[in-house]
């Protein structure tokens, strides 16, 4: 064959190739939309409504005077726009008027639904709410600004909290007057039974930094209607609208709005900033959501079969990687931080999102807010069709742009196996788990002394800056750290879990990388040894502050080790290159001793050396110190310190460091 038939055989072929992926994904040719103006543009004079819906042959805005319930008071007829847009302009003021959609495709009208863009809406997110956004701002808005956490306000300065909003004040001795809702959360002065702060005035005290809130959108699995109802919130609805069970009057799309922005405001005035928990990766809804009534099968990666494929493992998964959702996605976390002063995001199933999405994200948003924190799960539930090396993955972590993977290697590492609930890890007294620790203390980096080969779960290093992962014991999912220390070491002492769960935290707060810790947890708050409460109400899931008093000891070595962080950059470098030349291990040690030292003078620390040990035996063990004249930062329990020789406490740990 010569070679111009050759070339043409190659053209034949691969016409056919790009002509049946695009027949497979008929959506393809739908036109891309570029203005930034979907949903409502409102002013007093007039309001224009936007949305895009390709296939539709016609659309109409439904107006109600209610948010539940009656008949549409006026049905208006949209026009058709360019790239797949309809719009309407209503030249009145329809301020406080609830509205809803609906379009014909396929010779069938829709159901009525809210638009994605949507900024307000009324009870359970069933009619979007015409608002003036300024008329939500509290009083001093416009001059609010988020805290410096540290000189630079690096990422691996930060220290985040994870907390629920309704579990922080529903307990009854939360001493909390508006539980369960953002109110709530800002009041101050708050103390339990004993009178030991609760709420806002214990963060403040705790003395973390960002506090990390499980989502805060309009979700949709409580009913506004009824009260003490309880999930999670990782089933989204209306992405752009706070979530109204968490505030006093769920009908009226401002109060939510207002009562949300008056907590950042009062926690950024108080030192605090605040992450939101989004979930961009699927939708509550599947066929009948507002994405897929306004533009069917866009907007979710499908089978080869075409049904919905389910990476999230709750029935769909998005398609970032297509134009329209990758847009819908930048311009609503631009609207969050825009609008209600968010300083960060936590990515729900991130390994879901295509990198360059992802990246986008991040870096449009640094352009804004050079300080944002930004992290996310880097793995899914289920496969995609989407290739591994398009999505973000935490094996692709090095590829993100300063986004953090949370690392599954030293969580279970610390206690053992999430998902066997008898599995121990290093704290608990399972010594094989050693390097996979060690891997979390270096960030996951690259460093001369980690054995990839006996790490649990990843074989290599995966990040390339310690800004690039979270560490911790414990989140929201899966058993926390108290209930799986005592379901996976039933023989152990209350005296010994303790310690147990001293050292895993003490192991966290001391890593590179950037620190997490999930709420009450300082104080070893128990969901009774329930493994997924995500909809199991206050009676497991409420914080019990008493707690604060019953395990103080705890909660203030806890509070000890996040100043010791916050005060010393050793803890917090910058750069793989600081961390490999920069943290040493000791070698030749007692089996169950880590133990390393930091050159804290070489990256502007005031302590010029620190040196750091974990005992995971449950055994005291003697080991020597390196030359120094050493003075003790932290130590816990039985250990001590005699010349050159320091005696590590079984299930204990030990900070030294030397000017």
């Amino acid at each position: 064959m010569n070679l111009m038939l050759q070339q043409n055989v190659f053209l034949f072929f691969l016409l056919i190739n790009v002509t049946n992926l695009v027949a497979q994904d008929h959506t393809a040719k739908y036109p891309v939309y570029k203005g930034n103006d979907l949903g409502l543009t409102y002013t007093p004079k007039q309001s224009t409504f936007k949305i895009w819906s390709p296939t539709a042959v016609a659309a109409k805005i439904n107006f109600y005077k209610t948010d539940l319930g009656g008949v549409s008071d006026r049905t208006v007829q949209m026009e058709k726009a360019a790239n797949g847009v309809w719009t309407i302009t209503i030249p009145q003021n329809v301020k406080d008027q609830y509205y809803t959609f609906q379009v014909l495709i396929n010779n069938s009208w829709s159901a009525e639904i809210i638009d994605p863009y949507a900024k307000a809406c009324g009870t359970n997110g069933f009619r979007a709410q015409v608002v003036d956004l300024k008329e939500t701002n509290p009083i001093g808005w416009d001059q609010d600004k988020s805290p410096n956490f540290s000189a630079k306000n690096h990422q691996t300065d930060a220290v985040i909290y994870e907390l629920h909003v309704r579990d922080a004040s529903i307990h009854a001795n939360s001493g909390i007057k508006n539980k369960g809702k953002y109110s709530g959360l800002a009041e101050l002065g708050t103390k339990n039974s004993s009178g030991s702060s609760t709420g806002l005035s214990h963060l403040k005290e705790l003395g973390v930094t960002h506090i990390h809130l499980l989502p805060f959108y309009d979700y949709n699995s409580v009913d506004e209607t009824k009260p003490n109802q309880y999930n999670w919130g990782y089933d989204p609805v209306n992405y752009n609208i706070p979530e109204g069970s968490y505030s006093s009057n769920p009908a009226d799309g401002k109060q939510r709005i207002k009562e949300l922005k008056e907590l950042v405001k009062t926690m950024h005035s108080n030192g605090l900033r605040i992450i939101m928990d989004v979930v961009y990766n699927h939708t509550a809804l599947t066929a009948n959501s507002n994405f897929n009534i306004l533009a069917p099968d866009y907007y979710y990666r499908k089978r080869a079969d075409g049904t919905f494929s389910d990476a999230s493992a709750c029935g769909n998964e998005t398609a970032s990687d297509k134009a329209m959702f990758q847009k819908f996605m930048l311009e609503s976390v631009l609207y969050w931080v825009k609008e209600y002063h968010i300083d960060g995001f936590r990515f729900d199933l991130m390994g879901i999102h295509d990198i360059e999405t992802m990246n986008l994200i991040a870096d449009t948003l640094r352009k804004i807010k050079p300080s944002i924190v930004l992290y996310g799960e880097g793995w899914t539930a289920g496969g995609s069709p989407l290739p591994d090396a398009k999505r973000a993955l935490k094996a692709n972590a090095s590829l993100l742009n300063g986004i953090a993977v949370f690392s599954d290697d030293m969580r279970d590492g610390i206690k053992g196996s999430v998902f066997n609930i008898d599995d121990r890890g290093f704290a608990t007294g399972k010594i094989e788990n050693t390097e996979s620790v060690k891997f979390g203390i270096v960030a996951a980096g690259k460093h001369p002394q980690i054995n990839y080969a006996k790490v649990n779960y990843s074989k290599a290093p995966y990040t390339s800056t310690p800004a690039s992962l979270i560490n911790y014991a414990d989140c929201h999912d899966n058993n926390i750290l108290w209930d799986k220390i005592a379901l996976s070491y039933k023989e152990a002492s209350e005296t010994d879990r303790i310690k147990m769960h001293q050292l895993a935290y003490a192991i966290v707060l001391t890593s590179q990388g950037t620190p997490f810790l999930t709420a009450g947890s300082e104080f070893l708050r128990t969901k009774f040894g329930v493994e997924n409460s995500f909809d199991k109400g206050d009676s497991i899931n409420a914080i019990n502050w008493d707690l604060k008093t019953k395990n103080l000891s705890t909660n203030q070595y806890i509070q000890s080790l996040i100043k010791i962080r916050r005060a010393h950059p050793a803890f917090r470098m910058t750069s793989a290159n600081q961390i490999a030349n920069h943290l040493v291990f000791q070698n030749n040690l007692p089996e169950g001793i880590i133990a390393y030292a930091l050159n804290g003078a070489a990256v502007g620390d005031s302590w010029k050396k620190i040196w750091v040990g974990f005992n995971g035996a449950q055994t005291p063990k003697t080991l020597t110190l390196p030359a120094g004249n050493w003075k003790v930062a932290s130590i816990s329990h039985a250990s001590s310190i005699e010349g050159n020789q320091i005696k590590l406490d079984g299930s204990s740990a030990v900070i030294l460091y030397s000017n």
